[in-house]
């Protein structure tokens, strides 16, 4: 039961998962300080003042406070944009992979099994 549970935690993809995780995290704090102290300040300002708010949490309507669905809806647009990007980038960044030779196919081998068994 160890060695299973050993094996699961130390295999590649559980790994890499966690890797993720933790470059995740630390993009998602790049991504919030970028909306917040850039984003926001530089284009979100003026649109805010003119809605009567300092912060775009202050934001409402009939006591419905959407700035901060708002802001995650921001975020989310700027990360998958980010994304995209960077995806772009490490694809051209890669080597292509070359399509593995095609095998015989199942009648090949079928006839290839015949021949020998007629042996």
């Amino acid at each position: 039961m160890l060695k299973d549970l050993k094996a699961f935690l130390f295999q590649g993809n559980v790994i890499d998962l966690a890797v993720a995780v933790i470059f995740g995290a630390a993009f998602k704090a790049i991504i919030d300080s970028f909306v917040a102290d850039l984003i926001t300040p530089l284009l979100l300002t003026p649109a805010l003042k003119a809605a009567g708010a300092d912060k775009i949490a202050d934001l409402s309507w009939n006591g419905v406070t959407y700035g901060n669905f708002l802001s995650a809806v921001i975020n989310f647009l700027i990360i998958g944009t980010v994304l995209f990007f960077i995806v772009k980038a490490a694809e051209k960044a890669m080597p292509k992979k070359e399509a593995a030779p095609a095998g015989p196919t199942q009648e090949e081998l079928l006839a290839e099994i015949r021949d020998l068994l007629k042996k």
